[in-house]
């Protein structure tokens, strides 16, 4: 992942809609891109503060807002109506098996899914933005 062209697709992205070009909106990009997996919005101000940023939670929150807008990260709702987000940038088009019991979400790509997508798209002359597929049950060890 070119982390320099995801700053510059902020920038432009920033500069495009009159947002303010700020080294605190980097940080949350820098944060975000180096989480790996999926995170709450309080995640990300707790390993700032760690780093002694003097970011702000309201930052964080409409910085992330602003990300998820400009494609660079991903907002998820996974049944417990809490915000995650996780990178867009750099990486490919993947779905999730989140379990009930423990709360773990298990990654998965089955390229299917993206060809059923694209046909239910095109026969409703539907232009999609963005999507994520979600299975909610229970995982191995939760069965048990």
């Amino acid at each position: 992942m070119n982390k320099d062209k995801a700053k510059e697709q902020l920038e432009e992205y920033l500069k495009s809609h009159n947002y303010r070009v700020t080294k605190e909106r980097f940080e949350v990009l820098n944060a975000a891109m180096n989480y790996n997996g999926h995170f709450e919005a309080d995640e990300l101000f707790a390993i700032l503060k760690s780093k002694k940023s003097k970011v702000s939670r309201a930052t964080i929150y409409n910085t992330l807002e602003v990300l998820v807008n400009c494609g660079l990260i991903f907002k998820h709702r996974f049944n417990d109506n809490l915000s995650r987000y996780e990178k867009a940038f750099g990486r490919s088009r993947h779905d999730h098996l989140i379990c009930l019991g423990c709360g773990d979400i298990i990654e998965f790509v089955f390229p299917q899914i993206e060809v059923i997508q694209k046909d239910i798209c095109k026969k409703q002359n539907f232009v999609p933005q963005n999507s994520t597929f979600q299975i909610f049950g229970y995982c191995k060890k939760c069965q048990k």
